[in-house]
């Protein structure tokens, strides 16, 4: 019986195939959006917390949230690091790195309006904590130089960021000398040079940003915290590099969830009533179809299901093109403010599982409730006045 009653829905739905497609394509709009939405969201949150590494550990002043707003003493740099359970480096040297971190302006290509951009003081260290980071184009900043290294994303998306070109930033030129590729990390957003001489010009030579080491091993990260925050010297956060990052995400993801929810709600509300619309049309025009079904023995339950079936199938298929039609936005890139840091961070749309459950779930939510009140109309009709009418 189930297998009658699914064919014969599709058997009308493609009888009215222009009505079909046309409510579909209303459903697919607003599947569309609200995927979007979920991907804008999900590639803030995966570029966020793929940037740092677990077995990394970033150790920040008290409840300064972020690099920008860390200032840990060249003294109690050396406390951490004594403390610190770092892997040794190949020239036995353990592998740590001290860091600060600015934001200074750059114009952007497109608009010419200027955002802000993190620049990360670094040692050759720094690089070796992040093996994501690989030079792509040109070399390494030389040890006590001006030189920088940009990341992918300042490349794409800032004016005079070529290879050779100089930006000018806390009263000196720079000589920008490589891109970096890290992926779809953060890092891309980044500029990166010689930590002491970027320390000398920004006047930060007293105090480093953060202090960041390569556990031996990550399972030792508790007893390592419980040991620094012992330390009555110091006044410090500890935090696993990933987790680090992972909080900055949260409140944007928020915000755009919410701010999708709410669109997607308000779309939704015209694609139900255009399939609510479509299946009012066809409960009025199969009057006599009805009652003719119900005169050969099918039961009102049987034209109940007939009809929420074509709307489920209406819904499936408004679904099923959103998500198509959303796959190809992973292939852009865009750029916002980080709220956290507020510097650009360049990342794109990423789709999952539980992103395509969630459109179709939706799609088919929309059709089932625009479907359900023509259904019930539906199954009402009484035989005789269904025959009556035709």
């Amino acid at each position: 019986m189930i297998t009658l009653l699914l064919q014969y829905s599709l058997r009308n739905l493609m009888r009215r195939r222009l009505t079909t497609i046309l409510t579909a394509l209303g459903m697919a709009l607003v599947v569309f959006v609200f995927t979007a939405i979920l991907m804008l969201s999900n590639g803030i949150v995966k570029t966020l917390v793929t940037t740092g590494s677990y077995d990394n550990v970033i150790v920040l002043r008290k409840s300064a949230g972020v690099e920008m707003q860390s200032q840990i003493t060249r003294e109690d740099s050396d406390i951490i690091e004594s403390h610190s359970d770092a892997k040794t480096d190949t020239d036995g040297e353990k592998l740590s790195a001290r860091e600060i971190v600015v934001l200074i302006s750059l114009p952007k290509k497109i608009t010419a309006k200027p955002a802000n951009v993190v620049i990360r003081g670094v040692t050759g260290k720094s690089f070796r904590l992040r093996p994501v980071v690989k030079l792509i184009e040109g070399r390494m900043p030389r040890v006590g130089s001006t030189d920088i290294v940009i990341g992918k994303s300042i490349a794409k998306g800032f004016q005079g960021t070529e290879i050779g070109q100089r930006l000018r930033f806390a009263m000196q030129e720079w000589v920008i000398v490589g891109i970096f590729d890290a992926g779809n990390r953060g890092f891309n957003s980044e500029i990166w040079g010689d930590v002491n001489v970027l320390s000398q010009f920004f006047r930060r030579q007293s105090a480093y940003s953060s202090v960041i080491f390569e556990l031996k091993d990550g399972s030792m990260f508790d007893a390592l915290k419980q040991r620094i925050l012992r330390d009555r010297r110091l006044k410090v956060d500890v935090k696993r590099e990933n987790l680090y990052y992972g909080e900055q995400s949260e409140m944007m993801s928020k915000f755009l969830t919410i701010l999708g929810l709410s669109l997607t709600l308000i779309f939704s509300v015209g694609a139900v009533i255009g399939a609510m619309i479509t299946m009012y049309s066809a409960t009025a025009t199969r009057t006599a179809e009805i009652g003719t079904l119900r005169a050969l023995g099918f039961r009102r339950f049987s034209i109940l299901m007939a009809f929420i079936f074509e709307s489920l199938f209406l819904g499936g298929a408004g679904g099923i093109a959103g998500l198509f039609l959303a796959s190809f936005l992973q292939l852009f890139t865009v750029s916002t403010m980080n709220w956290q840091t507020f510097s650009e961070l360049a990342f794109t749309f990423s789709i999952n599982f539980e992103i395509i459950l969630s459109g179709m779930a939706f799609s088919l939510i929309m059709g089932f409730a625009g479907g359900v009140l023509p259904a019930i109309k539906a199954a009402r009709m009484k035989i005789v006045d269904s025959l009556r009418t035709a």
